[in-house]
């Protein structure tokens, strides 16, 4: 994707001054009631030139509202192009999306389920359904989404992510998935269809950089809303000033009422409001991440508590074995070979250690009687039987449950050994054989350079970090503490994530979680913000109303930034719109009353040259103001964790006041230069 693009290329300014124009449509701009208020007064005051040039006198000089006229309307096409060149990159990264999406060759197996009655055929990729299975080699385009059932392949994602650096995707665990479009480099895998045509990855992530399937936040309807009132009662504000200048003997004319009613609404927020929202959504797009709908990335502003998985985020991950410690009794050879043996199905990084550790060969171990048994988050335990033979591996309160149940004791030993672990850190798995317990395997893991930092970034935030992980309540607090979070779940199944999130909810917190299993799936959809791993799971991906495509578990904190500062920037140019009418009513209120009252000379405090010049100076300002800050818009404020009553502070201060202060500069100036020409 485009992602590094600038935002002011040549191409993205051309398309986005096209659009400025097509966006004019009364049809389209009736979204906007705002700037539809001002389509209005721009036809208004195009009518009155023709009435001028018809003949009128009463309406004053041609040049005067001509020029009222061409400044309304370049207002419009400024508030239009702040929105379309926000459209514009994503418009641009569809297009590079849809070469991605190009017809690519299949191999389907058909029969897959039949050993003895597959065949391989080749078709189109429009032509795979749901469910069907396919092969790719290295060097194939992988030609729809799917999972891998069987294999292990590097795939090349830049297609999709951006980045260069291959990713690898295997059956089993959470890293199964692969997306269509992407290539695989090498070895083979065989994949699972687990979408329908037309619902594919590459094309909701179309549909949503194209804005075609963006909808108003519940923050910005509100906002919308309120700018509504305001246009409302400012139309009923300058209807009513005609009595008051018929009474005053003071001859008002159409232009010097449009222009007011142009200046006292909210033109600036009205006509950047929708910008705003699709940079928001835009920035998460840069930061490799699809959000589902713009509410996700308005929320993420918002989120109380974050739920982050101990393994990847916290800690590096690729949990490693780093001993083994036999129960009394067992030798150490027939404590490796129950532990090889428990491990041979385990394709997980901590099962795959654990034979690396025991320096043996697994597939010398390997026998057609074996029946291996998957780990599940229910049971906590894997393993193998072995004729007569049952082995589990798994955590110890698990594993002594299963003994216990078959009336065998757990040694002390054993339970002191899992203690110590766990208290240094470590994940103890202990395994039994026909449940008599046999050993302790320690799993070791490093909590993550400058994670303690980040932690206390979002203390700051005011959000409260809670970790999610498997391991043993000793072993889980022993890692919370040194990492720095608020609190943790330990021994965590489904139900507990899920139950944990429901609880803050029910105490009014915007609860936030990242996973990619399809153990996560429940929790990722009763979550406010669900951020799904793009190499996760299909039942993920669809639970979450976010993908990180970098697969990034640390990615939750950037997001969370990313919504504030979607918030902040709505907030604080809500803020300096308001304010800088300020100004404005200064500069046309003297203009409109000063010939039939000179008292209100007093309030012409910008000693602005002429009537003529103070309206035409407001109305100019009113425009020129917009593009000014389309590049503050887009880009967004400027966020620092510094707590909320602070930013308040600082927002009212810079923007708030500076949005009083400005204009009056401004408006001076812009007098100074029309006063040269009336």
């Amino acid at each position: 994707m485009a992602k590094n693009a600038s935002l002011y290329e040549r191409a993205f300014l051309i398309e986005a001054l096209k659009q400025s124009f097509i966006k004019l449509n009364p049809i389209k701009m009736f979204r906007n009631p705002v700037m539809f208020t001002v389509e209005i007064g721009t036809a208004v005051m195009f009518a009155v030139c023709l009435w001028i040039i018809a003949g009128a006198e009463s309406q004053g000089s041609l040049a005067y509202n001509l020029t009222v006229f061409v400044v309304l309307f370049l207002t419009l096409l400024f508030a239009n192009f702040a929105e379309a060149l926000a459209e514009a990159r994503g418009k641009a990264q569809a297009d590079s999306l849809r070469k991605t999406r190009a017809e690519t060759p299949a191999k389907r197996l058909r029969n897959f389920t039949n050993s003895d009655k597959i065949e391989l055929e080749e078709i189109q990729s429009s032509d795979l359904q749901k469910n069907d299975v396919f092969i790719s080699e290295a060097g194939d385009i992988i030609p729809a989404d799917g999972e891998i059932i069987e294999g292990l392949a590097t795939i090349d994602e830049s297609a999709i992510t951006g980045e260069s650096a291959p990713v690898i995707r295997e059956a089993g665990g959470d890293k199964s998935s692969v997306t269509g479009g992407t290539k695989v480099l090498s070895d083979k895998i065989i994949v699972r269809v687990t979408t329908e045509q037309g619902e594919s990855f590459l094309d909701k992530m179309i549909a949503l950089v194209e804005g075609a399937s963006r909808q108003k936040t519940p923050n910005e309807i509100a906002l919308t809303i309120l700018l509504a009132g305001f246009t409302l009662v400012f139309i009923i504000v300058t209807v009513t000033l005609k009595p008051f200048a018929d009474y005053a003997n003071t001859p008002i004319t159409i232009a010097a009422f449009i222009s007011l009613f142009v200046c006292l609404i909210p033109t600036t927020i009205g006509g950047l409001l929708s910008a705003i929202g699709i940079a928001g959504m835009d920035r998460a797009l840069r930061a490799n991440v699809i959000t589902k709908s713009g509410k996700a990335v308005e929320t993420a502003g918002d989120v109380d508590v974050l739920l982050l998985d101990k393994t990847g985020t916290i800690t590096i991950g690729n949990r490693k074995a780093t001993r083994f410690y036999p129960a009394i009794g067992v030798s150490d050879d027939a404590f490796k070979e129950a532990v090889v043996l428990s491990s041979l199905a385990d394709e997980t990084p901590e099962g795959k250690s654990i034979i690396e550790l025991a320096n043996v060969n697994k597939h010398d171990f390997y026998s057609a009687e074996a029946r291996f048994i998957n780990f599940t988050a229910e049971t906590r335990s894997s393993g193998v039987d072995l004729g007569n033979k049952r082995i589990r591996k798994g955590a110890a309160d698990a594993i002594r449950k299963l003994c216990e149940a078959a009336g065998n004791e757990f040694p002390k030993e054993i339970l002191d050994q899992v203690t110590a672990i766990s208290a240094n850190g470590g994940t103890p798995l202990v395994v039994s054989v026909n449940e008599i317990p046999f050993g302790v395997v320690e799993l070791q893991d490093i909590i993550k350079p400058g994670i303690q930092e980040r932690f206390e970034r979002l203390r700051r935030m005011g959000i409260k970090t809670v970790m999610v992980t498997g391991d043993n309540p000793l072993t889980a607090k022993f890692i919370a503490e040194k990492a720095g979070v608020d609190d943790f779940i330990a021994e965590a199944k489904p139900e507990d994530k899920m139950n944990y999130i429901k609880k803050e909810q029910a105490n009014g917190r915007l609860v936030a979680m990242m996973g990619d299993g399809t153990n996560d799936a429940p929790a990722l959809a009763q979550a406010d913000v669900g951020v799904a791993m793009n190499s996760g799971t299909q039942a993920a991906k669809e639970a979450g109303n976010m993908v990180d495509l970098d697969n990034d578990p640390t990615k939750l904190i950037e997001i969370v930034e990313i919504g504030k500062q979607l918030l902040m920037t709505r907030g604080t140019l809500t803020t300096f719109s308001i304010a800088n009418d300020v100004a404005k009513y200064f500069a046309i209120i003297p203009a409109l009353f000063i010939m039939g009252i000179p008292a209100l000379q007093g309030l012409n405090i910008m000693q602005l040259h002429s009537p003529e010049s103070a309206i035409l100076s407001a109305v100019i300002f009113n425009a020129i103001i917009i593009p000014m800050l389309i590049p503050l818009a887009l880009k967004g404020v400027a966020y620092k964790p510094i707590g909320a009553s602070a930013l308040l502070r600082r927002n009212l201060l810079i923007y708030g006041l500076g949005g009083v202060i400005v204009p009056f500069i401004g408006i001076k100036a812009i007098d100074l230069l029309v006063s040269l020409f009336i």
